[in-house]
């Protein structure tokens, strides 16, 4: 009974990581010249299907601060929060 328990909670635990898929080189090149209108450059790039949107997380921005960024499937910044 214990190891169902276990493995429902895994099953359920894993899900909202299912809900990011990789951006595509097209989508790569467009957000890295977003993240840059921005002042900021790097992190790791992802669309997030359930909220429809980009995010850039970890991105290094003028400040030397990281932030994650979250842009709208036209590329225009949504949210700019410190990482």
């Amino acid at each position: 009974m214990r190891l169902i328990i276990s493995i429902g909670i895994l099953a359920i635990s894993t899900l909202p990581a299912l809900a990011d898929r990789q951006v595509t080189e097209d989508e790569r090149a467009k957000l890295v010249a977003a993240v840059q209108v921005e002042g900021c450059s790097g992190g790791k790039f992802e669309f997030d299907e359930d909220d429809q949107q980009f995010e850039v997380d970890d991105a290094v921005c003028a400040d030397g601060k990281k932030y994650d960024l979250k842009f709208d499937p036209q590329m225009k910044l949504k949210r700019k929060n410190l990482d």
